[in-house]
């Protein structure tokens, strides 16, 4: 995968803080080397966070977040603020900009304490500092006008940025040479002309490894198992055909679904199999929140909205309440509901979905997946989880 195609899931996030006219969308732009976001000398220029995809040396594939000003006044103001925070949710590096005329405020100070709170490693970068001789031991002092260390901040970021990355979709369940089936649906929900972004990250950690994958529709899985000279090593399915895949893959085949390797792979599987018992749990006037972190355009039987709603219904027998959300959108009260079921995550990053498993913990709220819902109503969890042998005794 090119850098250029580098999903936004998969880059790092880093977001520019600050009061209204610290002078953070110059800062930006200088980082950059592109006018990313609209610069004046009136405050509040930045009325909303401006996100841009691009490749910044010497980090990589990252995504640049410009936000409104901290210290924003008004009930409009308040709203951009609140977005702001928001944004602290997903980023994985923190800069914030301080006017080096004038140093940190109130405003900073908090902007510091809710990088610490929410772990995220940060530098502070003085602007203005061609308009003043005070120096500060705890940043970096920097001109966005004049380029003054600028690269030296950029190279700050890229080494608080730096992560070691071992996280594999499969390719740990599977050794060079083994034949892996993955059971692609081709239906109203499928993106025409394209692969949704799990089945491309399985295929190719899968290539990576030496394996062989071979893509079939649940339409033909049964002809193809049946037509193969060598038994395949897994079967990875797309949850929602779980119902016809099981019956059709035998028993001494793993399966498992995308979904699910997607649970794993942005770090909550353990979380989603603890959570999915409380299906079992609901009563009538319960609340369920089903989110999900893409905004795509809803068919006529859509997984979120319509399948997994008609599948709790008719597995608990219980008049349940389902609310749904989607994209960046997200409750900031969980204590209404019993359940949250969410997607695979795989239009957010790491930092996004670790927030909500966490929120979810500390509001009390059993918190799931597509896949382990979809396998648990099934019928067949430990068997999907048979690929993770230390998660069975959770079930």
């Amino acid at each position: 995968m090119s850098l250029n195609s580098t999903p936004v899931s998969e880059r790092i996030h880093i977001g520019f803080f600050g009061r209204r006219n610290a002078g953070k969308s110059s800062v930006v732009n200088a980082v950059t080397n592109q006018q990313i976001s609209v610069v004046s000398d009136v405050k509040g220029t930045t009325t909303d966070p401006v996100t841009k995809t691009m490749e910044l040396l010497p980090m990589g594939p990252v995504v640049i977040i410009d936000t409104p000003g901290f210290d924003d006044e008004g009930a409009l103001g308040e709203q951009r603020v609140k977005r702001t925070k928001q944004v602290l949710n997903r980023v994985d590096v923190a800069v914030l900009i301080v006017d080096g005329t004038v140093g940190k405020t109130a405003a900073d100070d908090e902007l510091i304490n809710l990088f610490k709170s929410k772990q995220i490693p940060f530098v502070i970068a003085y602007n203005k500092c061609d308009l003043t001789d005070k120096t500060y031991a705890d940043g970096i002092s920097v001109s966005a006008v004049e380029n003054i260390n600028i690269n030296l901040l950029k190279e700050t970021i890229a080494r608080l940025g730096k992560t070691e990355n071992t996280r594999v979709i499969c390719s740990d369940l599977v050794n060079e040479g083994d034949l892996t089936v993955l059971v692609i649906p081709i239906d109203t929900a499928a993106p025409k002309g394209r692969l949704i972004l799990p089945q491309q990250q399985t295929i190719r950690d899968l290539l990576d490894t030496g394996a062989t994958a071979l893509m079939v529709r649940d339409t033909e899985l049964e002809a193809t198992l049946k037509s193969l000279g060598t038994k395949p090593s897994l079967v990875i399915t797309d949850s929602q055909v779980f119902h016809k895949v099981k019956d059709i893959v035998p028993d001494d085949i793993r399966l498992t679904s995308f979904s699910i390797l997607m649970a794993r792979y942005k770090g909550f599987l353990e979380t989603a199999v603890k959570g999915a018992a409380a299906i079992d749990r609901l009563q009538d006037g319960d609340k369920v929140l089903i989110a999900e972190g893409c905004t795509h355009h809803r068919q006529c039987d859509d997984i979120g909205t319509v399948k997994i709603p008609r599948w709790l219904k008719q597995r608990t027998q219980k008049d349940i309440i389902i609310e749904t959300a989607s994209g960046k959108g997200f409750p900031e009260d969980l204590s209404p509901y019993k359940l949250i079921i969410h997607c695979g995550g795989c239009m957010l990053n790491e930092k996004e979905v670790q927030y909500r498993r966490k929120f979810a913990e500390d509001s009390a709220v059993p918190f799931t997946n597509y896949g382990i819902t979809i396998a648990h109503m099934q019928g067949i969890l430990k068997r999907t989880l048979s690929v993770f042998p230390d998660l069975e005794k959770l079930i």
